[in-house]
């Protein structure tokens, strides 16, 4: 696998942006944005998500309901960050729209 296909958290949270909306591009830190896909990555090892390939991927698409009820739960345990619900779906859509984009390279 070439250095290009390699998972980058940096890149992932560039990514994210671009796919929210232009009113809540900036509404939230990096470090906000990468601890929303920390809490995703928490589900994937609950879960047995450990590698991403196509077959991960999609089956993660059909579980998005899934991911995102889990990364609100726990946010919701955690008193120092606070996002709106819905900015939650968007991130885990755009993180998941993330991981697509490096499978389309392959």
């Amino acid at each position: 696998m070439s250095d290009a296909l390699q998972y980058d958290e940096q890149q992932a949270v560039e990514f994210i942006r671009k796919t929210l909306p232009a009113d809540k591009q900036d509404r939230y830190t990096d470090d906000e944005i990468l601890y929303v896909i920390d809490v995703m990555y928490d589900w994937y090892e609950k879960n047995g998500y450990l590698t991403l390939s196509m077959e991960a991927i999609d089956e993660e698409e059909e579980d998005l309901s899934k991911i995102t009820a889990y990364v609100k739960k726990e946010l919701a345990k955690d008193d120092e960050i606070e996002m709106d619900p819905d900015d939650i779906d968007l991130i885990v859509k755009g993180e998941l729209e993330y991981e697509e984009s490096l499978e389309d390279f392959i």
